[in-house]
This record gives structure tokens, sequence and C-alpha cells, in this order.
């Protein structure tokens, strides 16, 4: 696209934001492309690495109010790590991913280097929910260590997986924390009820936990799972202890969602119980 655009703002010399006759607001980032630029200069887009629009105006003036307090060179390397998540993920990435990622990143190398280290509580679960953004997020430490010599803790790459899966998903890194707090209460409670400590690499586990973030979806997509009357009255003779906990669970689903769960959640529930009582 050899469109020409008009500079608005130089951030710094590898960002600047230009006017776009269609997009209003462009970010445009490339190796040197801000330097000596002025405003109201015209630009053409094909000098720009990457572009991206930032619609929502509190993330623009986020955007804008990190810049200074990142290093140049910093955003080249952002960049190559963006690329490599939006290939390894072969898909499109939010837009917001470049104002939240590069925020977390920057201040996690400053953590890291200061030896100050947040816990991920949530972990074993994020690993389990999105396998894919977990890898990426592995990769993305490695390249981190590899250009910049900092060794991340293990708990970053939970919350990196996080940023990667709110960019492809849309969703919020409130409303996804808010959901794996939840799945983690459940799971918590399954272990206190049963009595078991639950091995957090078990497939058993995987299935469990997969299960409650489906279940979590289907509830805000009003969809159900069917009507098994017959296999749900079967499962609550045989198993009433699963069966009993798994409306235990439902209810406090409904709680924090705020919203009704299909009863045949129950059952598949009570089947994932059963296995883990059956390993236990």
């Amino acid at each position: 696209m050899d469109e020409m655009l008009t500079i608005d703002k130089v951030l710094n010399n590898n960002v600047l934001i230009a006017k776009h006759p269609s997009y209003e607001e462009v970010v445009l980032i490339g190796k040197g492309i801000g330097f000596s630029k002025k405003k109201g200069e015209s630009i053409s887009f094909n000098k720009a690495d990457k572009t991206f629009l930032l619609k929502n105006e509190n993330e623009k003036e986020q955007y804008v109010n990190l810049l200074p307090h990142i290093e140049e060179g910093f955003i080249d390397f952002m960049n190559d790590l963006l690329h490599h998540i939006e290939s390894r993920m072969g898909q499109g990435l939010n837009e917001h991913i470049h104002v939240a990622l590069t925020d977390h990143l920057a201040f996690a190398l400053k953590r890291t280097q200061k030896n100050m280290q947040f816990a991920n509580p949530f972990l074993p679960e994020i690993e389990s929910l999105y396998p894919k953004e977990y890898q990426i997020a592995l990769e993305v430490v490695t390249m981190v260590y590899d250009q910049l010599g900092v060794q991340f803790p293990e708990g970053e790459v939970g919350f990196i997986a996080l940023h990667i899966h709110s960019a492809v998903t849309d969703k919020t890194l409130r409303e996804i924390n808010r959901h794996n707090q939840l799945i983690t209460q459940l799971v918590e409670i399954v272990e206190e009820t049963m009595q078991v400590k639950i091995d957090k690499q078990s497939v058993d586990y995987h299935r469990l936990v997969q299960h409650l973030h489906r279940a979590i979806d289907r509830v805000y997509q009003d969809e159900n799972v069917g009507d098994e009357i017959r296999l749900g009255k079967m499962l609550k003779e045989e198993y009433p202890v699963c069966y009993n906990l798994s409306w235990k669970l439902i209810k406090v689903m409904q709680k924090q969602l705020n919203k009704p769960v299909d009863e045949s959640e129950a059952i598949y529930l009570t089947i994932h119980l059963q296995r883990l009582t059956n390993k236990s």
C-alpha cells in the first residue's frame, strides 16, 4: 500500500502517529522512521515495518505516555516479538496488545533486574487452558533472554500467555483473570470436598479444567450440552458424592457469573469428578 500520510506526532526515532484519510490516526513503527521528521510532513505508508490503529483514546494516551520511559531499541524488539506471536498464532492480533504487552514486558524487565518477582497462582490453569499461547509465551521468554540477557521467572510465561490469549479472543485481561480465578476456586472446592490433592500435571486435571472453561463459555453464550435425563438419574444413583459436588460447583458458578448454568452441566462434571475419584 503506497499511500502518503501526514505526520501528526513524532513519538521517538522509531515510532510516529500519522493521519490516514480513512482510518484517521495510524501508528507507524520502523527503525529510524521518526528521525528528523516533523509534524505536517508527508510519509509513505510503506516506510513502516509495522502499522496499527489505536481507536481507544485511553490506550492511545497510555502508549504515548509509555514510550518516553522505554529505550528505542526495545520498540524494535517488541516489533519482532509481535511479528513472531502473530505468525505462530496464525491470525491477526487485537491492536491493544501493542500497548498492553509493551507495557507489561517493559516493567517485567525492570522488576526482574531488581529481583522483584510476582507469583502467578494461576500458572497450571493457564498452561492447561491455553496450551498454544503458553508455548508461544515460552518462546517469547527465550527471545527476551537471547536478545536482552534477562531470564524471566516462570510466572511471567503465564502472564504473557494471557496477553496473547486476550489479543486473539478480544477478551479483556480482567475478564480472563476473573474466569481463571473462578476455575481455581472450583478446583479448590473439589479438593476440599473429596479430600484429595489433584495432580496439576495429570490428564484428568487438564480435562476437568478444560471442561470448566468451556462450561463458563457456554453460560455466556446461552448454550446447553443436551438434555440427558436418564443419564443424569443413573449418575445420581451410582455416584451420589460426585453428583452432589457437581451441583455445588454449579451453584458457585451461578453466583460468580450471575447467570444461570444449564442443569445438564452436572452430568458431565460428575463424570470428570468420578475419574478424579478413581485416580485418587
